[in-house]
């Protein structure tokens, strides 16, 4: 499970950025699991966090920076040999920060229990630093510290990592020694590599619609995974009864839902009928299932962008469900929608320190912070509280502002034709 991120110099990102999944001590939770570690303790962690803020407040760049981790820590051994340096997005609107490292570190737990914080620092030329610290008996052992300005640049105390010299003097400057040790299977590392390749799967719900569409219609072919996609589409009270899929080898399967009638029989529609929304969410389905079954954590950028509210509701309540979550799979999904903050019937689909809120500074540089730093109150309705702006994070923009602007604009080009 991942119980901590953290990024700087990384798009809006310029100052170190922390998302947490860990409850802090001091709260309580009915929503987090009990993760139990290697040495005999445990922490409460949350299995979704959502992140809201207004447009172009960063949400979006939290979930690039976790994906842009991801692909440095699987691609710098092969694909960083054809760039001039190493492909980076550093913060824009400060000359200073394209001379400063870009900084990325995970901490997450595999499933034996043993806790592990990874992370690294890329120059534009270099990997600046690197480190690997496990946590088996709840002490830090450090594995790997490495350093680009030492003459040593890499040490391993503790001699815990096997290879060492080798790994030292065949990982390059510009690669992480993390990808260079799991491109030869090495038997200790490989599992770290392997936590970042079965984990952080983004997803764009208007984005690569048609290729989730096939994994999903491809599901219900598996008679166990048939019968919760079914299920799926019908909770979402959408009308629909069933699904038929036809199959012909070498081709995509074709799906036809099954919608219920006055006349008592259900009747199939045409793929193509469907509503936008309808095949949106049949799309995600698939992804979502998978995720829940192999425990990963799944990645959910504009969650409300192409579904309808009570989709995006039934997504998160997928996962807080510890009687369908049953691998800890965990969700994090970026959304502006103030609906993911009450139910219809009252009360939070999510508490507090699970809703994570994206500002702008005046330098264009992104704050993330929990809500429960704002402490709400516990009977306050928190999507009225934060569309009046109490939290910080919604547009800063008055009632009309726009159109006055639009008006005034209009008038300054009639001036001066």
């Amino acid at each position: 499970m991942l119980l901590r991120f953290r990024a700087a110099n990384v798009r809006s990102l310029r100052d170190e950025q922390e998302l947490s999944f860990v409850v802090p001590q001091h709260e309580k939770s009915d929503a987090a699991r009990t993760l139990k570690l290697s040495d005999g303790k445990s922490l409460q962690v949350f299995p979704v966090l959502g992140i809201f803020g207004a447009n172009a407040s960063g949400k979006s760049n939290v979930v690039t920076a976790l994906m842009k981790m991801k692909e440095a820590v699987l691609g710098s051994y092969g694909r960083w040999t054809s760039y001039q340096g190493i492909p980076r997005e550093e913060f824009a609107l400060d000359p200073k920060s394209a001379a400063e490292s870009t900084f990325y570190e995970a901490d997450f737990v595999l499933e034996d229990g043993v806790r592990w914080t990874y992370g690294f620092e890329l120059g534009s030329k270099r990997v600046e630093s690197e480190w690997l610290h496990a946590y088996p008996k709840g002490r830090r052992q450090v594995w790997l510290d490495r350093d680009a300005t030492r003459d040593t640049v890499f040490e391993f105390p503790g001699d815990r990592i096997q290879d060492r010299a080798l790994l030292a003097r065949t990982t390059r400057p510009n690669a992480l020694l993390l990808s260079r040790a799991a491109n030869d299977n090495h038997p200790q590392l490989t599992r770290i590599y392997d936590w970042f390749n079965k984990n952080l799967w983004d997803i764009t719900p208007e984005t690569e619609r048609s290729q989730r569409e096939a994994f999903t219609a491809r599901e219900l072919l598996n008679e166990k995974s048939r019968d919760r996609i079914e299920e799926l589409l019908r909770v979402a009270d959408l009308g629909i009864q069933g699904a038929e899929v036809e199959h012909q080898p070498g081709q995509t399967p074709r799906v036809r839902l099954l919608h219920g009638s006055d006349a008592g029989e259900p009747v199939a529609f045409d793929w193509q009928r469907e509503s936008f929304g309808t095949r949106s969410w049949f799309a995600l389905i698939g992804p979502l299932l998978l995720a829940l079954d192999r425990g990963a954590v799944l990645l959910i950028d504009e969650l409300d962008a192409s579904l309808h509210p009570r989709f995006a509701a039934e997504v998160v309540r997928l996962f807080q469900a510890p009687w369908v979550n049953t691998k800890g799979a965990q969700l994090v999904f970026t959304s502006h929608d103030p609906s993911l903050l009450k139910s219809p019937r009252g009360g939070r689909p999510l508490e507090p320190g699970q809703i994570w809120l994206t500002e702008k500074d005046d330098s264009g540089a992104t704050e993330l912070y929990p809500l429960s730093d704002v402490d709400p109150g516990p009977e306050e309705d928190l999507s009225d509280s934060y569309l009046a702006g109490a939290f910080g994070a919604v547009p800063r923009v008055t009632q009309g502002q726009i159109g006055r602007r639009v008006l005034t604009a209009l008038a300054g080009e009639a001036e001066r034709s």
